[in-house]
């Protein structure tokens, strides 16, 4: 199996610019790029595909490159809805930075910053040397472009493809760039990269693009830094139990595309866990293998550990030989009531949402399914007071198999 017909099998290839790029991916040591804008301070789940894919044609023996949107970032690639919020220089240089330790922890790369020609450009050189060479019509018809049209995009936005096509040109002038990867959204920022190189370098050049498919959440739509459920590859903004947990929820319709989209494990240890879950689906164990990879991957083998042995002992209900950490890490986003003292432990239930009423939580109570911080409490008239805490002022209930909640005190 040649390489690009292993990025066949894994579904990363979404679109490539013509027939050239395949042997050129097949041949080996191309230089190409990827970019990415700071407008966050980490990348996300929704970024790793591309990622990937990079850390797969370095392994293979390309070289790659990060472009870090330094200049660009003070723009902004257009959103579908909305201008995209300014950032200051400060923001873009602290953001940059992070981006470019997470990115060095998946594979080796140079990195360079946009910053450092684009902010070198007065507005004549621009419109003379580069805005010149582009049509508006064939702007409009971009599909970044052509998506807002309706609500309005502002001539800063309207201008960003000009601008990553300077960056393909530059990069495959300055550093031998002949190859852009990105995410299926970003073709039209690719193309125009390219008209941009065969217009000032002629078209017997090579230069290719090369898409792989967008990950997309459940309900169809992308991840994004602003919108809600984001998981971080930032272990502070997400925690690796979290992280761990997102894979292993991954619905059976998806977790063999996953397996092999985001994993290196081999075609032949793919197919083997394929035919287990077959076999036995509810054992998970293609979810678990997604699970532990991606979270090796990112955040390391302790943490793996830390992630599994957290999951286990929510699943088992033993939560006190967990740490203080891991019981925060654990229990984080989960329905939590904040109370000023001490609380009857009926009163706490319904607070909490354990139960609707007083009535259906002493049922709950004297039928032995409420445990606090572990353990099993038939005690109708039990009070939770700061001492029954298991870390600082957290004190778990649990009701039935798996239904956890916290209450907190202030």
């Amino acid at each position: 199996m040649t390489l690009y017909e292993e990025l066949e099998y894994r579904g990363l290839v979404y679109n490539i610019t013509d027939e050239s790029v395949i042997d050129k991916i097949n041949g080996g040591n191309e230089t190409f790029y990827l970019g990415t804008d700071p407008t966050g301070d980490s990348l996300h789940v929704g970024h790793l595909l591309v990622f990937i894919l990079a850390k797969r044609l370095e392994k293979a023996g390309h070289h790659p490159i990060l472009l870090i949107g330094g200049g660009t970032g003070f723009i902004g690639d257009p959103k579908p809805t909305a201008e995209r919020k300014m950032l200051t220089k400060e923001q873009i240089n602290h953001n940059a930075e992070c981006l470019y330790a997470q990115v060095k922890n998946l594979f080796n790369c140079e990195m360079v910053n946009n910053y450092d020609w684009i902010g070198k450009l007065d507005l004549i050189t621009f419109l003379r040397d580069y805005g010149k060479l582009f049509n508006v019509n064939y702007m409009i018809n971009k599909e970044t472009v052509k998506s807002r049209l309706d609500s309005g995009i502002s001539y800063t936005e309207f201008t960003y493809q000009i601008l990553q096509a300077l960056d393909f040109e530059h990069l495959f002038k300055e550093k031998g760039v002949t190859l852009q990867i990105g995410g299926q959204d970003q073709w039209g920022n690719i193309t125009s990269g390219l008209e941009l190189i065969r217009k000032l370098h002629g078209t017997e050049v090579f230069a290719g693009g090369f898409t792989a498919p967008l990950f997309m959440k459940s309900d169809g739509t992308k991840f994004g830094k602003s919108e809600s459920g984001t998981v971080w590859l930032d272990p502070k903004k997400t925690s690796p139990y979290a992280f761990y947990q997102f894979w292993l929820n991954t619905p059976d319709a998806d977790v063999i595309k996953e397996l092999k989209q985001f994993t290196f494990l081999t075609k032949e240890e793919i197919e083997e866990i394929e035919l287990s879950f077959k076999e036995s689906p509810h054992l998970r164990v293609a979810q678990k293998a997604l699970a532990k990879e991606m979270t090796i991957m990112i955040h390391g083998d302790a943490a793996y550990e830390q992630a599994l042995r957290v999951s286990e002992s929510l699943f088992s209900g033993n939560i006190k030989d967990l740490s203080s950490e891991e019981i925060r890490m654990g229990f984080e986003g989960l329905p939590t009531a904040e109370v000023d003292s001490e609380i009857g432990l009926i009163n706490a239930l319904t607070l909490v949402g354990a139960s609707k009423s007083n009535r259906e939580a002493r049922d709950f109570i004297n039928g032995g399914g409420v445990m606090i911080n572990g353990e099993i409490v038939k005690d109708l008239n039990k009070v939770l007071t700061k001492d029954d805490c298991i870390c600082d002022n957290l004190l778990i209930i649990r009701r039935g198999k798996k239904n956890y909640y916290v209450i907190k005190f202030k």
